[in-house]
């Protein structure tokens, strides 16, 4: 399962923890992450990923977002991945929970095992 690949290598080398949703007692910094599509041509999947960086201020938010990016760009190392792309990121500060975010898309190509 893509999301759990993702998942465990961020928090793997990201200085904050990655959920796959907002923790109940959320810490200063976090990320959060979610699949929000898919497809599938022959045995090669791509899955369309969300990464979700909340801090206390903006310029914090947009610090861990770059962060984020970076590791996403180094992904590429894991065998499974063929190849994983910035499709957008942008300022997405969450006002029901006033808090600060900012969100990167990535598209990742991976074969599923």
């Amino acid at each position: 399962m893509i999301e759990k690949t993702v998942l465990d290598y961020l928090n793997s080398v990201l200085s904050v923890p990655v959920t796959m949703e907002v923790p109940k007692d959320p810490p200063a910094k976090f990320v959060v992450l979610q699949k929000t599509g898919s497809s599938r041509i022959d045995r090669l999947d791509t899955a369309t990923i969300a990464a979700q960086s909340y801090a206390g201020s903006l310029a914090d938010a947009a610090a861990l977002n770059e962060e984020v990016k970076a590791a996403f760009d180094s992904m590429i190392e894991l065998d499974a991945i063929s190849s994983c792309k910035l499709n957008s990121d942008y300022n997405f500060t969450d006002t029901s929970m006033e808090k600060y975010r900012y969100q990167c898309i990535y598209v990742i190509c991976y074969l599923e095992v």
